[in-house]
């Protein structure tokens, strides 16, 4: 099975980046699936369905987005790649099934990424942001780090599972600065959550979007956020490159369709994301919800970007000879 992002496809998209030829192609005549890989309320679901709104209003189809969460989005992928590649189908697509991440961590996995996805385009990415229950004292990111070194081995942070870029990222800043850190794994973000909230885990690494509906819980805190400088959207919180120079860590989002989708079909999904990718409503809304909307991109452009993740990610989990249950 090849572990690689999905591979660039040459696709024309001519002249169809206008909204108004939107309207003269067949496809589609009839509502479109968007298989989101994981459950109600988390990150993916948020910005998913800021996506689908938009694409249904220049589709002129409902696109209706279809949660289908388990095996850290192996589930989802599996449904796509078996769907007909009529372009009813459609993959929200991250790094975990199409930089390759999940074929590292997941032993019997039925789907390949090079093999059975064709990228349509990157939709968003979204920082993430570190939370941290107030039983750890500091009132920043440099003095949480300053409590871990004191107590080797004590601070615990929990993740969605084993292999997740949340999980990874706090990897990486443990390797940075040479930090002893314990991972709790959990099956369920929610549960994740409530345990942090509750104190059981000292920390969460969060995408923006799930971090905004904890703003002002009891209990915790934001200190960083996985950028190389302060974000106005969050004037107070710090950013991780102020301790860790250049440090970035997003995730990305985009669509994917099954192998041998009409490239007809392909165009005109690209098409109708870069229209709503130019149009600042589009583009608030993403903001509301703590993403970055993407520029207008072509299907090589998003695999670059997934390629782009598969070494980063793909090479510590090899570094750390990580396997996911």
């Amino acid at each position: 099975m090849s572990m690689t992002a999905f591979p660039t496809r040459r696709l024309l998209l001519g002249g169809m980046l206008a909204a108004p030829g939107l309207a003269r192609a067949a496809w589609p005549d009839r509502p479109i699936r968007l298989v989101v890989p994981f459950g109600g309320g988390g990150q993916t679901d948020i910005v998913s369905r800021v996506t689908a709104e938009a694409l249904s209003a220049r589709l002129g189809q409902p696109v209706l987005a279809d949660n289908r969460p388990g095996g850290n989005g192996n589930l989802a992928a599996e449904t796509v790649a078996r769907a007909a590649p009529d372009g009813y189908t459609v993959l929200v697509a991250g790094a975990g099934t199409n930089s390759g991440l999940n074929a590292l961590l997941y032993k019997g996995i039925t789907y390949d990424a090079e093999r059975d996805f064709t990228p349509v385009g990157m939709f968003c990415t979204t920082a993430n942001m570190l939370i941290v229950h107030n039983s750890i004292p500091g009132d920043d990111f440099s003095a949480v780090l300053a409590w871990i070194k004191a107590n080797p081995g004590r601070f615990t942070y929990a993740s969605a599972s084993v292999g997740a870029i949340t999980h990874l990222i706090m990897e990486d800043i443990g390797a940075r600065l040479g930090l002893e850190m314990v991972h709790v794994p959990y099956r369920q973000s929610t549960q994740a959550m409530a345990d942090m909230l509750a104190g059981r885990v000292h920390a969460r690494c969060l995408g923006v979007p799930e971090a905004e509906a904890i703003r002002g819980a009891a209990g915790v805190r934001p200190v960083a956020l996985t950028t190389p400088a302060r974000q106005p959207e969050w004037p107070g919180i710090p950013a991780m490159g102020e301790s860790i120079p250049g440090f970035e860590a997003s995730a990305y989002f985009g669509l994917a369709v099954p192998s041998r989708t009409p490239p007809e079909a392909v165009q005109r999904l690209n098409a109708a994301m870069n229209d709503a990718l130019r149009d600042e409503t589009v583009r608030a809304a993403y903001a509301r919800v703590g993403a970055d909307a993407a520029a207008p991109n072509a299907p090589e452009e998003f695999a670059a970007r997934a390629r782009q993740d598969a070494v980063r990610w793909g090479g510590m989990i090899r570094r750390l000879n990580l396997i996911a249950e």
